[in-house]
């Protein structure tokens, strides 16, 4: 995705994985100072890579997670575009949110960033998570509402805008985050797990008449913030789209129409 992004920006580089055991992150951070423009930070060291960077952004603070880092001349700046990047993909797709009642899945990471960026742009969230403690946590430090075990089936009935954002889905496709049966009676329904492209919870979501949306546009509208941090430069979104849904789908970024 990055890779086609630098391409159809006429830049050099190239963007690649690197394996980061825990134990390894304050080395990895420390070769990212002398050897990198910037890294992205995925599971799980979002929020375990904060000590090692120099500053934060105000929502990297707020939301106790950083997914981008941007070394600007030896110092390590920390940014979270989960946010950004999943409400740019709510409004790509036409989703409302302000005023609506969110039920966000999950406390990790990625759940804190979707609870902020919803909580900024006006939406009434709750938060459920399989540990209580956790999702009190959660909403303790972001001011939403969290939700017990007991009161979960009416905070999914009755809710707007559901948002799966544990990794529930992505190693068992046959896996759900909600018991059999329990969906929204209304609204939309989010699922921020982009392999598969289409998991469980949204077959069902969908089957029940729901309008429903995968985690491809979180992925790719995220990725284009960091590539403007890294860059300053707006990315070819398009072109990312089609080389991440290529690599997702199974073909090569050639294979794909323009479309």
């Amino acid at each position: 995705m990055h890779q086609a992004a630098l391409e159809a920006a006429g830049l050099s580089g190239s963007y690649r994985a690197l394996e980061t055991p825990p134990a390894f992150l304050r080395a990895r951070l420390e070769e990212v100072r002398r050897d990198y423009t910037g890294v992205n930070v995925t599971i799980p060291h979002k929020e375990s890579v904060q000590p090692y960077l120099d500053e934060l952004s105000a929502e990297a603070k707020a939301i106790g997670a950083v997914n981008t880092v941007l070394n600007d001349r030896g110092r390590l700046l920390g940014y979270n575009t989960d946010a950004a990047g999943f409400i740019a993909g709510l409004d790509e797709a036409g989703i409302p949110y302000r005023g609506k009642q969110a039920l966000v899945l999950g406390a990790g990471g990625a759940a804190r960033a979707v609870v902020y960026a919803l909580r900024e742009q006006g939406a009434w969230v709750a938060v459920y998570n399989r540990s209580l403690e956790r999702a009190q946590a959660l909403a303790q430090d972001l001011g939403v509402r969290w939700v017990g075990p007991a009161l979960l089936k009416e905070a999914v009935q009755g809710c707007d805008l559901l948002v799966n954002a544990t990794s529930v889905g992505m190693k068992d496709p046959l896996a759900s985050p909600l018991p059999e049966g329990l969906l929204p009676r209304r609204g939309v329904v989010v699922d921020i797990v982009y392999n598969p492209l289409e998991t469980r919870l949204l077959r069902e979501a969908q089957a029940a008449g729901l309008r429903v949306l995968g985690g491809l546009p979180m992925l790719v509208w995220q990725g284009a913030l960091a590539f403007e941090l890294w860059t300053g430069l707006k990315p070819d979104v398009g072109a990312m789209y089609r080389a991440a849904h290529a690599v997702l789908a199974g073909a090569s970024p050639e294979s794909q129409s323009a479309g």
